[in-house]
């Protein structure tokens, strides 16, 4: 029996791919990208000369079942995304079921995720958070919204640049524009850049700054005024006697 590599590639630089990963790459039969064309490019960089197929979100509903038949009869085979690890936000979700419920082993490398970075320095408690991706454009999107707003923890949001001002501007309504947000773009790349304050003050920003590459925005979490817990030194809440 066979097998599937979950492989995470770098999210900008192409530095950030691990020894492992590329190592990976060039053993197995072959490898599913999100985009051919993308993954070409960082292939062609390392040297990796192996069957390229296409696996995004448009066809792997119908493609899962078969890849996982073919892994099950003796093919190993490895998922990569156009950037970080696949299944977050990206194809690999249902690759991956079709795989567990045939018994076919699936084995994720560790590796880039963009929300990781952005939010170890944003500055935002980091002990507890949740991570909700691309917030929904229409249907549900105001539910959506108003769910995070009685959020505690601290929420963690993809969002193009096409949109980020428009969700920074519904967060300021729901939540209040005094709630902390950093929010990071171009991770790892040249432009990189994290704009921290008030949802207020972040949102002007990319109103005078027209917004450029991929964003993580981090919010912090909903705080109970009238609780006074007292924090320890990890920000965890501490029994009282």
């Amino acid at each position: 029996m066979g097998k599937l590599y979950i492989v995470p590639t770098p999210v900008g630089n192409l530095e950030d791919m691990t020894f492992r990963a590329i190592k990976v790459l060039k053993e197995v039969d072959m490898i599913l990208a999100e985009d051919t064309r993308t993954s070409s490019v960082l292939l062609k960089h390392y040297d990796i000369q192996k069957p390229l197929s296409s696996h995004h979100k448009f066809n792997e509903h119908q493609t899962a079942e078969a890849v996982a038949q073919k892994i099950k009869a003796g093919e190993t085979i490895a998922l990569i995304s156009d950037a970080g690890t696949p299944a977050i936000s990206d194809p690999g979700f249902m690759l991956t079921r079709a795989c567990v419920e045939a018994g076919v082993e699936v084995e994720c490398l560790p590796g880039a995720t963009a929300f990781v970075p952005a939010l170890v320095d944003s500055g935002l408690p980091n002990n507890r958070f949740c991570f909700e991706g691309f917030l929904p454009q229409k249907k549900g999107r105001q539910t959506r919204l108003k769910e995070l707003a009685e959020e505690e923890r601290t929420i963690i949001i993809y969002e193009s640049p096409f949109r980020v001002v428009k969700t920074l501007t519904q967060l300021a309504e729901l939540m209040g524009e005094a709630r902390k947000v950093s929010v990071t773009r171009e991770i790892s790349k040249i432009h990189e850049e994290t704009v921290r304050g008030t949802l207020a003050e972040v949102k002007q920003h990319f109103e005078e700054h027209e917004p450029k590459g991929e964003f993580v925005i981090i919010v912090g979490g909903k705080e109970d005024e009238g609780k006074k817990a007292k924090k320890n030194k990890y920000g965890d809440d501490e029994d009282e006697d």
